[in-house]
């Protein structure tokens, strides 16, 4: 299982986003996208346009986490603006229509899950989605602290998508760092997003991210 680390841009600072992109690209295998409509979760970020600037700067995958409402009416937007993969909240439903959509528009599908959402309310979509992100604190801002009682679902769904062989990633999202990057990987993810860990350590980006690949590895290997 290799381990695959996404910054979030979220944590970065947004009138030097591009020189933050140039220094965490050497230890990035995609960039996480925050997109947050003040409406599904208490805050508003950004949109297609910064995406659209993001892809003019880097050929780095873009995954794009889209905390919103009506993501339907915006897929479109973001695939053109250059998006590689977007995934929408599981709680907001429509799963089958928007799964559709972004398998019509050429976009990898993912598929977002909240701390307190049960296995159930997603499980039946493992086999039609290419990455399940399971949030480990509640979506909304950065800075939280890592939700462990995620982790026996992260077990149950890694253990799922193994027994059926299927291709899904499994994303975390939320107060991963080099203490909890191992915590999540032991329990079966092999993608993690980190904001704060990466861009507001002091630490070089590229450095820190480094260290979340290192102990995240380690982890899987043991």
């Amino acid at each position: 299982m290799a381990v695959r680390i996404a910054p979030s841009i979220l944590s970065a600072d947004f009138a030097a986003l591009a020189q933050a992109v140039d220094a965490v690209a050497p230890e990035a295998d995609m960039l996480h996208v925050d997109v947050m409509d003040g409406h599904f979760v208490p805050n508003l970020t950004i949109g297609p346009p910064v995406v659209r600037s993001l892809r003019k700067h880097t050929d780095l995958y873009l995954d794009c986490h889209l905390m919103m409402t009506n993501p339907g009416s915006y897929l479109e937007a973001f695939k053109k603006a250059g998006a590689d993969g977007c995934s929408v909240h599981v709680e907001i439903g429509g799963t089958a229509d928007l799964i559709g959509q972004m398998r019509d528009l050429g976009l990898d599908v993912g598929l977002a899950v909240n701390p307190d959402t049960p296995y159930e309310a997603y499980g039946r979509w493992l086999g039609d989605i290419d990455l399940v992100l399971l949030m480990t604190v509640f979506p909304g801002f950065g800075g939280q602290q890592f939700m462990a009682e995620v982790m026996p679902k992260l077990e149950r769904t890694r253990a799922e998508i193994t027994r059926r062989g299927l291709a899904v990633a499994v994303q975390v999202d939320g107060g991963i760092d080099v203490a909890t990057a191992p915590v999540a990987a032991a329990a079966g993810a092999d993608v993690f997003v980190a904001g704060n860990a990466i861009f507001g350590t002091g630490l070089d980006p590229a450095a820190a991210a480094r260290r979340i690949r290192v102990a995240a590895d380690a982890a899987v290997a043991a």
